[in-house]
């Protein structure tokens, strides 16, 4: 007689007991149109100001994901140009952990706040980059997530044509 063979789920591939516990796919979108850079006010909590994204739906591409949040809470159709950067830190938001691939992108027309955004905010890159010299608020309004970060990096690429370099000292 044979031995019978037990395999546990993770030696088999499956989920551990409990189910997996990774980091969340999402997106958030830098639109630049003629008049500046598009944000919104979250009107769902964390509150604040923030780009265009949110969560990637299961077998979406994350390009098809950036456009859907873009035009859902903006009304813009995007045509989006370069892939920015990976954001992963555990602790960008306080919900979960996320994963944000980050997307710039243009746009024309005039965008209305739809879905998840109370408000839409185009403002011009300049205002920017001086609201981020001074801190993380921008018309004493703080940013959402990691969102003031993202437009630093944004700001260094545009200036230096540097991308972010990865941030292995974030460890969690």
């Amino acid at each position: 007689m044979e031995p019978s063979l037990s395999i546990s789920p993770q030696s088999s591939g499956g989920p551990p007991p409990g189910g997996w516990r990774n980091p969340t796919p999402t997106v958030d979108v830098i639109v630049e149109t003629a008049a500046g850079i598009v944000l919104i006010r979250r009107a769902n909590p964390p509150h604040g100001l923030a780009l265009p994204g949110g969560f990637i739906d299961e077998g979406e591409p994350a390009e098809a994901a950036a456009r859907r949040e873009a035009l859902e809470e903006t009304g813009l159709d995007v045509e989006l140009l370069e892939l920015l950067s990976v954001y992963s830190d555990p602790a960008r938001d306080p919900r979960k952990h996320t994963l944000s691939v980050v997307y710039t992108a243009r746009a024309s027309g005039s965008p209305a706040a739809a879905d998840d955004a109370e408000a839409v905010l185009t403002v011009p890159l300049a205002e920017i980059e001086a609201a981020l010299t001074a801190g993380d608020h921008l018309r004493g309004e703080a940013f959402a997530f990691d969102h003031a970060q993202i437009l630093r990096d944004f700001v260094t690429l545009r200036a230096t044509g540097q991308r972010p370099r990865p941030r292995v000292d974030r460890q969690g």
